[in-house]
């Protein structure tokens, strides 16, 4: 259990920069290497991008095509790739191993910067230099990115501690998933479902919340619980005989 809110606004910031980092830095190995990049334009397609200008255009066309409208393309694509893991991140937050959300979020920024890599929208590559420019900008940048994510993705959240007065008699369920024992994080400010659900020799007292967790009805099995901050909450319950 997590927010896939939470990451999504994690992920929003953290993409931002990331991508837009990557996006500047290819406009800058591209004009670097301007002439290494014009070749290879012109090898891939030489009827409509030849070194020589002609009717059809020419390598420069290309070129200023290139830095102009495929890399903010690329850009805006990969924007939401890094949203989409930022998503899942949130969602499966607690499953993620490690304990720290900046652990967590490096991993989930190695997988991001991978599949921006595979996919094609980490840079653009042409010879060694722009290969060797490309690995040395993209790591700190997802490295960066992954710090982002957790730091960005713990502000927007908060953890909830449940536990049961008696396990064997009452389990706590949250948007029908258990969570009895259990720490969890959900986004601040947030509305749940709360229900306990009490063996048949058991009756139900009472939830006691503490911290940040506050209750539509504290007396009842069945309510809301709203997260405005960490905290932590108890169900109470009781043998009928």
């Amino acid at each position: 259990m997590g927010s896939f809110f939470a990451g999504i606004k994690a992920g929003t910031l953290g993409g931002i920069v990331y991508v837009g980092a990557i996006a500047v830095f290819s406009i800058v190995v591209l004009y670097a290497l301007k002439q290494d990049a014009l070749k290879e334009i012109a090898q891939l397609n030489p009827t409509l991008c030849p070194m020589t200008p002609t009717v059809n255009g020419s390598a420069e066309d290309c070129f200023s095509s290139l830095v102009a409208v495929d890399v903010p393309f690329n850009a805006f694509l990969g924007f939401f790739i890094a949203l989409l893991y930022a998503g899942i991140f949130g969602m499966y937050y607690d499953s993620f191993p490690g304990r720290s959300p900046t652990f967590k979020g490096l991993v989930v920024g190695a997988i991001v910067g991978f599949s921006l890599i595979f996919f094609g929208f980490g840079g653009y590559v042409f010879n060694t230099v722009s290969a060797v420019a490309t690995l040395a900008a993209i790591v700190p940048l997802t490295v960066l990115y992954g710090y982002l994510l957790g730091r960005l993705y713990k502000k927007y959240t908060r953890k909830v501690a449940f536990t049961s007065q008696d396990v064997a008699l009452l389990k706590i369920f949250v948007d029908r998933r258990d969570v009895t024992g259990k720490t969890r994080t959900f986004a601040t400010t947030s509305s749940h479902k709360l229900r306990a659900e009490v063996s048949d020799d058991a009756s139900f007292k009472e939830w006691a919340p503490s911290g940040g967790v506050s209750l539509e009805d504290q007396r009842s099995f069945d309510t809301v619980m709203e997260v405005n901050g960490d905290g932590a909450l108890n169900g109470k319950v009781g043998k009928k005989y």
